[in-house]
């Protein structure tokens, strides 16, 4: 077995690719049902993008904690590489309805959203933990999704749900997206506590 497939392995990478993908059909199918034709509202984009970053979040650390800092593995080449194939498959899912009637689009808004929530989940994961990744995220999506925001800073505030010129939006996305992937490439998730390890 080569390192990379022990690597893919260690993280739950097949199990939560194979959730992502249900996610991802289980959320078009809720649209096409509805019977949402074209393209979907910003918000039903932004929830599934983080539906996709959440299941995949549970990769973001492996079982061994002094593993995963130890110098014998290029762990900053891996981690970008991680997050990478991350990002591409989450875009990928979402490329792929742009093929039907029920599109989650447009491009650049699932773009912005993937990259700024899994900058946010990559963060937390240095402060939080791999397992605790996802609740930020959850929670900043949530309030976007239920508050319209107007102006420079509520479209800050919401930059998950807003059109795709949305500059403000545009901004939050790449600064937690580039603050985020710096410090968990950096850093690595949280050590586990021997409290969560129960």
């Amino acid at each position: 077995m080569t390192a990379l497939t022990l690597y893919v392995r260690s993280r739950r990478g097949p199990a939560a690719l194979g959730a992502a993908l249900a996610g991802a059909v289980t959320a078009w199918l809720l649209a096409a049902v509805s019977g949402q034709k074209g393209q979907v509202t910003g918000v039903v984009l932004a929830l599934t993008v983080l539906v996709l970053v959440a299941v995949l979040t549970t990769t973001l650390g492996g079982p061994d904690d002094a593993l995963d800092r130890t110098a014998a593995r290029p762990w900053g080449w891996l981690r970008v590489a991680h997050l990478a194939a991350a990002l591409s498959g989450v875009l990928v899912f979402v490329a792929a309805t742009l093929l039907t009637q029920t599109r989650f689009g447009p491009f650049t808004c699932a773009l912005r959203d993937t990259a700024g929530l899994l900058g946010l989940t990559a963060g937390a994961a240095v402060v939080l933990g791999a397992a605790r990744a996802w609740f930020l995220p959850l929670e900043w999506t949530l309030g976007a999704a239920a508050f319209s925001g107007t102006g420079t800073v509520g479209e800050a505030l919401t930059w998950q749900t807003q059109a795709p010129g949305s500059r403000p939006a545009a901004v939050v996305a790449a600064v937690l997206s580039v603050a985020g992937i710096a410090a968990y490439v950096s850093r690595g998730p949280r050590p586990r506590r021997s409290s969560e390890n129960l």
